[in-house]
């Protein structure tokens, strides 16, 4: 089976700074994958590349073989590409339903007349939609707080939501940026706990950058090291944490031990 997601050579440069330098890997379907590393090593913009958010300077990204270094950002979405942002992105005066519904507004395909009219194929799409939403609710525990306006939540509940909104388009491939960062403890571990189910449950592809090495190494089938902008390892978690690039360049023996 060919992976969903290629990387091949990409590379990245702001003038004369190479952010990404010459990285390839691939991601296979229904796996979780984890890309690591320092602060400034390149993986934002690596997200970056890969959700049509910058151009590569060089190199392919393919999705199930479609090329989407000439996609446009907003089209992503109907490809099969969902994304939480490290930095909420949530419509904090709605509520939880409505920030979930404004994830369904790619699959909506009715003529303008019959929404105006909420009538036939309109009507159709939306009792789907609600059906949907209330699946992604009762999938993230959060069917107490349906009609919460989203900025009276505490963080860890509007990170949630965050992830049900990105879940509401339905995608093959979803891209997870420090989805943690920020959160407590029990916070980390239902996030980490919802992965897992994403991948066991619903057969999800999540491609995730993160800088808690915990749940890295708890809930990855793959990782990839970058440092300075290149790829220095790949493998399993195992792996990663065994090998004297990882330990030297990045986390340091102690904390990667711990971590396993």
């Amino acid at each position: 089976m060919s992976p969903i997601l290629e990387v091949r050579g990409v590379s990245k440069r702001f003038g004369g700074l190479r952010a990404v330098n010459d990285v390839s890997f691939s991601v296979e379907r229904g796996t979780i994958y984890s890309l690591i590393g320092p602060n400034g090593a390149g993986k934002t913009t690596l997200f970056n590349l890969i959700s049509a958010v910058l151009r590569p300077s060089d190199g392919g990204i393919l999705l199930e073989g479609r090329d989407l270094t000439r996609e446009r950002t907003h089209r992503l979405a109907r490809l099969g590409i969902g994304r939480t942002f490290q930095n909420l992105a949530v419509f904090k005066h709605e509520t939880v339903v409505r920030n979930l519904l404004v994830g369904m507004h790619g699959h909506l395909r009715a003529n303008p007349l019959s929404a105006a009219l909420f009538w036939g194929p309109a009507r159709r799409e939306e009792i789907r939609a609600r059906e949907r939403v209330e699946e992604i609710i009762e999938f993230l525990e959060i069917e107490d707080i349906r009609d919460v306006p989203v900025g009276a939540l505490p963080y860890g509940l509007q990170k949630r939501v965050e992830l049900g909104r990105a879940l509401a388009i339905g995608p093959k491939l979803l891209l997870l940026d420090e989805m943690v960062s920020g959160m407590n403890q029990e916070e980390r571990e239902d996030i980490a706990r919802f992965i897992l189910d994403l991948k066991d449950e619903l057969g999800m592809t999540v491609l995730m950058v993160e800088h808690d090495m915990g749940i890295v190494m708890d809930v990855s089938d793959r990782v990839c090291v970058i440092n300075h902008g290149s790829r220095i390892a790949e493998g399993t978690p195992a792996e990663v944490s065994r090998d004297p690039a990882v330990i030297g360049a990045y986390l340091g023996r102690h904390e990667l031990e711990a971590a396993a």
